[in-house]
């Protein structure tokens, strides 16, 4: 192409056709930029990506550096995992609302969990008081994993499990409830997050310091690896990131900056990278400004290929590649006029999957005001069902690759990107990094930065601080009923009682002399598990060891 004679052009049409225009009606005023704060021209021509190189930029779906996708026929193989995110009340309560979404057509599970659980909390704990089923199911020990998943052949769908702090706890309640199924544990798929380090910078369910929650997560890689070959043993999380205010940018840096983190510390451990990195998985946020979305998972894929290859060495193109799971933005819904927030949900769904999503949840319109009800789960599911046999965006891979804009807008997302991964190298890495505070205070920063452009209206949220109108109060919300903690409580205290309790006291012996020591705390947190020791009983027993984290305060 001849961009000499393109810049020409764009000058001739700049100070005729554009200011003949110009001179009679003005452009908007408001800012024209991402929400990152990227600014976006009037108009993208091939002058934008004059200097790029198709096959080092770009390429081929399914291979190096895979920005156009991880596999060369993305959804005209298959169609990205459809996942509605639910938990609530009781295991008896949630199990009803699986099954509910399987009829529905969901491919693959997603479990939310409550906070005492998040927390290594048993219900029984007083700190847990108000909190048994409020955001998510409460398990306490085996007996409610065995009901969360009663009349679920675990050998049929793949579960992602949200859960952090207690990942392992959890990984052993699932795979024990397989082995009563009969299931083979290494033929088990899903995901658990496993993700500690954004817990420490976006959202708060650590339990253990730093460097003991690395111990943990290596430990479970290196369990993962030798036991459970089709388990993403980690889902490295932006999500929450996002949720907390940050930018697309600053979702990217710091998500692969605490997935380098983790890499390194299981190459430390002894693990070979090509072993266990086509395991690793993410979880990223997808927000309201389509372009920016679309751009910012080509180049998070792009980015990862990169690392990992360059900077860690890997051989296996597998290794390199970037696998994600994409939920729409729950910071994004509003409580008023909340049918607006399907069109939001569409759109932010669109972005995911051109941008490459491998699977995906679309938040349910009335999750701003409480959980969400069985028909406003029913809408969010049908609309991935509606982009993927309606829309023919999943006939072809990459639409929207080779738009000068997109090509231009993900060249700068990944420089941005890198450039925070560098800032994070020199203070040390991510963990140090969090440790200073650096990017939690990123992150604020922005966070108060969009609060203030949304007070200036500077970014207009339809139906907050613009278009507003009288609406009645909400109807037919979810409401958790508040029986339910007495009743968790209940089935506790009934379950320790009829448990082998010497086993148990074994069991947690021989889990604090492994975490004293170098063992592995895997295997007999899988043995505790299986003797019916409580989710609580098992994190005090890391707790004595391992101690409790409290975070600065001054960042």
């Amino acid at each position: 192409m001849d961009t000499k004679k393109v810049e020409e052009q764009k000058k001739e049409w700049e100070s005729s056709t554009l200011e003949k225009m110009l001179s009679k009606a003005k452009e908007r005023k408001e800012p024209f930029k991402t929400l990152s704060g990227l600014e976006l021209d009037r108009l993208y021509t091939p002058l934008e990506v004059k200097d790029s190189d198709y096959s080092e930029q770009i390429g081929f779906p399914g291979d190096y550096p895979f920005t156009r996708g991880i596999q060369p026929t993305m959804y005209r193989g298959r169609f990205w995992t459809m996942r509605q995110y639910a938990g609530f009340g009781s295991a008896e309560d949630t199990n009803k609302r699986y099954k509910y979404l399987l009829e529905q057509g969901q491919t693959g599970l997603s479990v939310a969990f409550d906070l005492p659980t998040q927390m290594g909390y048993d219900s029984t704990h007083s700190l847990a008081a108000g909190e048994v089923g409020k955001v998510g199911v409460a398990i306490d020990s085996l007996a409610d994993m065995e009901t969360l998943f009663d009349g679920i052949p675990l050998d049929k769908v793949s579960t992602s499990m949200t859960i952090n702090s207690t990942a392992a706890i959890l990984l052993s309640m699932y795979m024990t409830v397989a082995e009563k199924q009969g299931v083979e544990t290494s033929g088990i798929q899903g995901t658990i997050q496993n993700d500690v380090l954004k817990e420490y910078i976006a959202r708060g369910t650590y339990i253990y310091p730093p460097g003991a929650s690395m111990r943990i997560i290596t430990d479970i890689f290196a369990f993962c690896n030798k036991n459970l070959p089709k388990w993403n043993m980690i889902s490295i999380s932006g999500y929450h990131m996002r949720e907390a205010g940050s930018t697309a940018v600053q979702e990217v840096a710091f998500t692969l900056a605490d997935g380098i983190a983790y890499v390194q510390a299981a190459i430390d451990a002894g693990l070979d990278v090509d072993k266990f990195a086509a395991r690793l998985s993410f979880f990223f946020n997808v927000h309201n400004h389509f372009l920016e979305e679309v751009a910012k998972f080509r180049a998070a894929r792009r980015l990862w290929a990169r690392i990992m290859k360059e900077r860690f060495g890997a051989k296996n193109p597998r290794s390199m590649m970037l696998r994600f799971h994409t939920q729409t933005a729950g910071c994004s819904l509003t409580a008023q006029q909340p049918e607006n927030n399907i069109i939001r949900v569409t759109v932010q769904a669109l972005a995911a999957v051109l941008g490459g999503t491998q699977s995906l949840h679309t938040n349910s319109m009335d999750e701003a005001l409480a959980l969400p009800s069985d028909k406003a789960v029913s809408i969010a599911l049908r609309t991935q069902q509606v982009i993927a046999h309606e829309s023919g965006v999943a006939s072809s891979i990459d639409p929207l690759g080779g738009s000068y804009l997109i090509e231009n807008l993900t060249d700068t997302i990944e420089e941005k990107a890198q450039a925070y991964i560098d800032q994070v190298d020199k203070m040390g890495g991510m963990v140090r990094a969090i440790e200073e505070g650096y990017p939690q205070r990123e992150i604020h920063n922005s966070a108060y930065d969009y609060q203030l452009d949304v007070e200036k209206e500077e970014e207009i949220v339809v139906g907050v601080n613009r278009f507003q109108m009288e609406e009645a109060p909400p109807e037919n919300l979810l409401r958790v009923d508040p029986e339910v903690g007495k009743q968790q409580r209940a089935r506790v205290e009934a379950m320790k009682q009829k448990r082998d309790n010497d086993a148990v006291k074994a069991a947690l012996g021989a889990l604090e002399k492994a975490a004293k020591g170098e063992e592995n705390v895997v295997p007999p947190i899988l043995e505790a598990v299986r003797n019916y020791a409580t989710l609580g009983e098992i994190s005090d027993c890391m707790r004595g060891v391992f101690g409790e984290y409290t975070a600065k305060t001054d960042v």
